[in-house]
């Protein structure tokens, strides 16, 4: 991406909360891989007319433009699908934030339909491109994990906007799969409260050597947005992960990633470990949902 840009893809970012808020800041500011876009405007159910100079489409004029070629969808998770699947049939390349659906199926569905369109379809994983991951991966590297767990804490979060919390928290799960291979599921328990906004999903994982690995979600009022961890291995233990410096520029990094996909920088053999990443978390947490309802 060092070298001038022969031409530019002209994108819309779809909803204008935190992330399309970031997205488009990046999109604006000077950065290799911006130069390769061009921001033609947001979509947004609110009437907002511009943001700093930008203006508001329709979602029938981004759809049906020529100069838009692709779609950022920072909605909520809810809509994910339905706004993938438009903006594909329209012949656009899409960047979507986690997780891609509510459904294994409907990903699935989604990226046959990308191929058969000649289109790129990125799952952003910002968490994958933290300081704390990059250090977590360079400690587990070449050790046998012996048992682990994940504790994730936040306050509330809307169900029906952000899906079962095994998929709007599939960032943690996504971190086991990166960390450890691929899970299967032992059995998984969902404590709700919700005339208090209190609920506690909690997972138990084995990895394909058998070794336990439980995580948990618990969100309600008053609880901050914390990560506790604790793996031990054959050679040690490593609890919690220690201060490693501040998560700088992570969606413009995945923004990085989108353009090189779009310029074709990513092998075949890249591209197929991704996506079987994508689909096995996806698959689990469909897994998770289907166990805790079932015992309801």
């Amino acid at each position: 991406m060092n070298t001038e840009p022969e031409r530019k893809f002209g994108v819309v970012v779809v909803g204008v909360g935190r992330a399309g808020s970031v997205r488009m800041r990046d999109l604006r500011n000077p950065h290799p891989s911006s130069a390769f876009l061009n921001l033609i405007g947001f979509v947004s159910r609110r009437e907002l007319g511009s943001i700093d100079g930008v203006q508001q489409i329709s979602l029938e004029d981004a759809l049906s433009s020529q100069e838009v070629e692709a779609a950022y969808i920072c909605s909520e998770s809810s809509s994910h699908e339905d706004y993938i699947r438009q903006f594909l049939n329209a012949g656009k390349h899409v960047l979507v934030e986690y997780p891609m659906t509510l459904s294994l199926a409907a990903a699935q569905e989604l990226w046959e339909l990308a191929e058969q369109k000649g289109k790129v379809l990125h799952e952003e994983h910002v968490e994958l491109l933290m300081e704390e991951f990059a250090f977590l991966k360079k400690e587990v590297v070449g050790k046998d994990l012996l048992k682990g767990s994940l504790l994730f804490t936040a306050g509330p979060l809307e169900e029906e906007r952000f899906g079962f919390p095994a998929f709007s928290g599939i960032s943690r799960l996504t971190w086991l799969v990166s960390l450890f291979g691929e899970l299967s599921l032992v059995c998984a328990t969902l404590e709700e409260r919700k005339e208090d906004q209190y609920m506690k999903m909690t997972v138990c994982l084995e990895t394909e050597k058998k070794s336990p690995l439980s995580w948990i979600e618990e969100k309600g009022p008053g609880l901050k947005r914390n990560r506790y961890l604790s793996f031990h291995f054959k050679s040690g233990s490593l609890e919690n992960v220690p201060n490693v410096g501040v998560n700088k520029n992570i969606f413009l990094k995945d923004q990085n990633i989108f353009v090189q996909k779009l310029l074709g920088q990513f092998s075949e053999k890249e591209l197929a470990a991704e996506k079987k990443r994508i689909l096995h978390c996806l698959g689990l947490a469909e897994e998770i949902q289907k166990y805790c309802c079932s015992r309801k």
